[in-house]
């Protein structure tokens, strides 16, 4: 029973990374391939691409903190390098959101 949940302890934060990633993939493959070829193709407007990009932004920046937080509670032994790369990710999302937010406003 005790390995069980020390697995879930270690698999869990692996878990909520893997699922930031997945949705910062998501928010570029909108930006950079959906909503610049694919939507025009198949008549979509293109300004409602930097609105879902800001909400869509916005969820992989709170999914990449979460992730932070989850493998510093477990005291996974991979915790800094995965931090490293989540507030990369992080800076990368705020700057498509200034981008994103640049388009709708200015």
């Amino acid at each position: 029973m005790v390995a069980t949940e020390i697995e879930t302890q270690v698999e869990q934060p692996e878990r909520v990374f893997s699922q930031s990633v997945l949705i910062s993939g998501i928010r570029c493959m909108l930006t950079y391939v959906v909503f610049p070829f694919v939507a025009p193709i198949v008549g979509i407007a293109s300004g409602i691409g930097s609105g879902i990009g800001l909400i869509v932004g916005l969820i992989a920046i709170v999914s990449n903190v979460f992730s932070i937080r989850r493998f510093h509670r477990s005291d996974h032994k991979y915790k800094w390098p995965v931090s490293a790369l989540n507030a990369g990710i992080i800076v990368l999302l705020l700057i498509l959101m200034v981008i994103d937010l640049r388009d709708l406003f200015g």
